[in-house]
């Protein structure tokens, strides 16, 4: 099969041919139909985290079940499915405890004597966060799937796999936005642009999107924000504390970066949560001082927005059906797979929300 491989990190993609094994024991082989670009790629592809290599890159896809392994009865042949990186084994103290996206994967992966799962030219290659969906074909573990409904088009149910459950899910599952409450989102790309529906649809009273692309905040603006800041334009913390009289409910940093996570705290006001959802690289530090904590407010971290998938993505999916939850727009091209590194290029400008890659 065709797979974008990174062979070096930091690199570029390479469209290679890659051999994949046929499923073996809970394991399923789907037939790759669109896959997200997302920026936790490129994080990768500039070398700010690492992995092995080389891999097949990609980590958002949705597809058709080709085949199943012996075991696997939660599926079959000709399902439509999103795959998700939150790979879940049922068995580990967090999976039992409902904590299934802190999963520690035992028995997920293939133990070490077995054949890969990914192979080019007779040797092994990682997979990357258990998926690899950068390929015309995926074989994961079934607990990195979820059956979803056949009228969902795949190009937009992709962007269920990470992104958008990521940003709806620190909204929903891991700050619980309650109605009226004030929000702030830093950063309007997938996952911001996701959290800012999930605020709106938890019926905040006041949506403020931040970011300093022009176009994101028009985007913004479009998914529901009831406040634009420009942090272009001057100090964020101070307009949006200007804006609510004194500072959010919630802050939401959906870029990464240290000064926006540290922004993201300081618009708080009293008793109030600051949610990181952004990958912030390994060895960053972050400064807060003590005495603001004396105020009640609390900053926590969220991991693929604390989900539970396969309860989660088909939630999703019926809210985009029945018009209540907008993905099109979060589409700013659909490609081939030969343009993956075109795509990536255009997202370190910041002007695009989600690339496609559609096989």
């Amino acid at each position: 099969m065709r797979a974008a491989v990174l062979e070096t990190i930091p690199g570029a993609l390479t469209i290679s041919d890659v051999q994949i094994d046929a499923p073996g024991p809970r394991e399923v082989l789907i037939r790759t139909v669109a896959a997200g670009c997302c920026h936790s790629d490129l994080h990768y592809l500039e070398g700010k985290f690492t992995h092995e290599t080389p891999t097949v890159l990609g980590h958002e896809g949705a597809g058709v079940v080709e085949r199943v392994g012996e075991g696997v009865e939660s599926l079959v042949v000709g399902d439509h499915v999103v795959t998700c990186l939150s790979v879940f084994c049922g068995q580990c103290r967090a999976c039992v405890s409902g904590r299934t996206y802190m999963c520690t994967k035992v028995g997920t992966r293939r133990p070490a004597d077995a054949p890969p799962r990914l192979s080019r030219d007779g040797a092994p290659m990682a997979q990357y966060y258990d998926l690899s969906s950068f390929a015309e074909q995926m074989l994961v573990h079934e607990g990195a799937v979820v059956r979803i409904r056949e009228d969902m088009p795949l190009d937009c149910a992709a962007l269920l796999g990470c992104g958008v459950t990521t940003g709806l899910g620190a909204v929903f599952n891991t700050a619980r936005v309650r109605p009226g409450e004030t929000v702030a989102v830093i950063g309007c790309g997938g996952v911001g642009l996701a959290a800012i529906q999930g605020a709106v649809l938890a019926g905040a009273g006041r949506v403020i999107a931040v970011d300093r692309q022009p176009a994101k905040l028009l985007l913004a603006e479009s998914f529901g924000a009831t406040d634009l800041v420009n942090a272009s334009d001057g100090n964020p913390i101070g307009q949006v504390k200007e804006l609510t009289g004194g500072g959010v409910d919630h802050a939401f940093e959906a870029i990464g970066l240290k000064e926006t996570a540290e922004q993201a705290f300081s618009m708080l006001g009293p008793s109030a949560t600051a949610t990181l959802i952004g990958m912030i690289p390994p060895g960053t530090k972050l400064e807060l001082t003590g005495f603001s904590f004396l105020s009640d407010k609390k900053f926590q971290g969220s991991v693929m927005g604390s989900n539970h998938f396969r309860i989660d993505i088909p939630r999703y999916v019926d809210m985009y059906l029945a018009g209540k939850l907008q993905l099109d727009p979060l589409i700013s091209e659909r490609i081939t797979l030969d343009e993956v590194n075109g795509a990536f290029e255009q997202m370190k400008t910041g002007e695009v929300a989600r690339s496609v890659i559609v096989f």
